[in-house]
């Protein structure tokens, strides 16, 4: 069990009162991330129908998993076997049964039929079809979406979660010293990543590392001035930059961390974005302490991007914890201009700013945790231009 039993319990009970003050009475949760935080379960299983289903009055919740998955819940979570309930192989792709329909059973067993029922309409993996398996299956319900409940009951981290965080981010600095090193002229993209991928999954030597939510992001040239953009087999170039976004991992936890590396002497205007960018990331953390909102934070950002008139349309940051794939994003909090999300201490965001200009770019990024009194960054790695 990763963390204590008390730590599980308090995390549901800050989901019940939250689900009492929104007037929901059973919760569905297909999030990956929430079923990982509310019971401990950790497996690749979640390309299958799988939740965690929390009752308002009840002592623990419910993991609902296939039956070829419930060997690894017995395993990782906390929660007595009777709360672990298994659905049988038989739903498994076999259309137009599905797995939801045994949870549709569940819930009329348990007369639970009639409740108001929250769900995450806009969370990975809880597709069209088990919606409506559940509205056809429980016409009595009152089904509702729950707005990122257990999402935003994760916002703030406890203790041991900022301590996972502080692993993760030596992995973090370790893998990106390791990108430093590999790209070069004439080295394939996917030779550079395999180095990298070794050192985030070698982590340290006091914490073993394990797979990001995404994979190695790796602009390059031209495809700087893109997004998201992954490793070929094509060759770094001289004269070139390279955008690397990575993340270490600990027990699910992530800091990410952006940087830019230029081979060879670069032109002048990617210093001064390099620069320009560095100071609005400086400035907009300097505006995160607790009281403030991701809007100041934000208009500090932006202040200095007018500066220097430079046009970005993306938000520069989002709030972060534990991840699965697709992403490491909490979905909760954004730094953008009108988020008025109030920081306090142990939020925690990816402050990271993509800068493109046409057929070029550049980028850097922090993972930030507010304090008592201000901020801190988890990683301790130079954002300046690296230029070899």
């Amino acid at each position: 069990m990763l963390f204590s039993k008390k730590e599980y319990q308090d995390r549901l009970k800050k989901t019940q009162q939250s689900m009492q003050e929104k007037g929901l009475e059973l919760l569905i949760s297909q999030d990956t991330n929430n079923i990982n935080y509310l019971t401990g379960y950790d497996a690749w299983s979640f390309y299958y129908a799988q939740c965690v289903i929390v009752h308002v009055n009840l002592e623990e919740p419910l993991c609902f998993v296939r039956a070829q998955d419930a060997g690894g819940a017995y395993i990782k979570t906390y929660l007595k076997k009777e709360n672990i309930i298994v659905y049988d192989e038989k739903y498994i792709h076999t259309w137009p049964m599905h797995p939801y329909d045994s949870l549709v059973n569940l819930i009329k067993e348990r007369k639970w039929d009639k409740l108001n029922i929250g769900v995450e309409m806009d969370s990975h993996y809880f597709t069209a079809y088990s919606y409506e398996k559940l509205k056809k299956g429980l016409p009595n319900a009152n089904i509702t979406d729950s707005e990122r409940l257990i999402n935003w009951v994760r916002f703030l981290k406890s203790e041991a979660e900022i301590n996972l965080m502080k692993g993760a981010a030596k992995i973090s600095e370790n893998a990106m010293k390791v990108a430093m090193e590999s790209i070069n002229p004439g080295i394939r993209q996917c030779d550079a990543v395999a180095e990298i991928q070794r050192a985030l999954f070698r982590g340290t030597p006091e914490i073993g590392g394990e797979y990001a939510s995404i994979a190695v992001l790796l602009p390059t040239g031209k495809g700087t001035s893109a997004s998201h953009l992954t490793a070929t087999d094509e060759k770094f170039v001289n004269g070139e930059a390279t955008v690397v976004e990575l993340s270490g991992v600990n027990k699910r936890y992530h800091c990410p961390m952006a940087r830019t590396l230029h081979l060879g002497k670069p032109e002048q205007k990617k210093i001064d974005a390099m620069k320009a960018t560095n100071e609005a990331l400086n400035e907009g953390i300097s505006a995160a302490k607790p009281g403030n909102t991701a809007d100041d934070v934000a208009q500090k950002f932006w202040g200095v991007l007018d500066k220097y008139n430079i046009k970005k349309e993306s938000r520069t940051g989002y709030s972060i914890g534990i991840g699965y794939p697709p992403d490491w994003g909490e979905h909760t909090l954004n730094i953008s201009k009108g988020d008025k999300t109030t920081l306090k201490p142990n939020a925690c965001f990816h402050m990271i700013a993509v800068m493109q200009f046409g057929d070029w770019g550049v980028e850097a990024s922090e993972s930030v945790r507010i304090t008592d009194k201000g901020s801190e960054l988890f990683c301790n790695f130079p954002k300046d231009l690296h230029i070899k």
